[in-house]
């Protein structure tokens, strides 16, 4: 059974496990939630793929076009749906929006 698991499992909110169900170090579990929050960039905002080349200094609100009011609404649903976490409306602002490295710190803290 165990030639049958993916080389990596994640579950929502929870750790992330390396087959053979050896715990994640912190840092893999950081890069994990890096890739799928550009996962969830580039879905909504249409990047096709180039949220993946973000590094933390990379502007997002005000410096993507794809990025207006609506566009955030949209990538505020698809992290509760990706992360499973819920957002209420006096957890996030603008400053969370400001650079990719600003929103991956947000979601990290909301996970954790």
């Amino acid at each position: 059974m165990a030639d049958t698991l993916p080389n990596q499992i994640a579950c929502r909110g929870m750790q992330v496990f390396k087959a053979p169900w050896k715990r994640a170090t912190k840092r893999e579990h950081v890069l994990d939630i890096r890739k799928e929050l550009a996962v969830v960039l580039d879905d909504v905002l249409g990047l096709e793929g180039r949220a993946q080349q973000f590094s933390d200094e990379t502007a997002l609100l005000g410096a993507l076009p794809e990025l207006d009011s609506m566009a955030v609404v949209g990538i505020i649903a698809g992290m509760e749906e990706h992360f499973g976490i819920y957002l209420a409306d006096d957890e996030i602002d603008g400053s969370s929006f400001a650079t990719f490295g600003s929103l991956l710190r947000f979601v990290q803290d909301k996970l954790s």
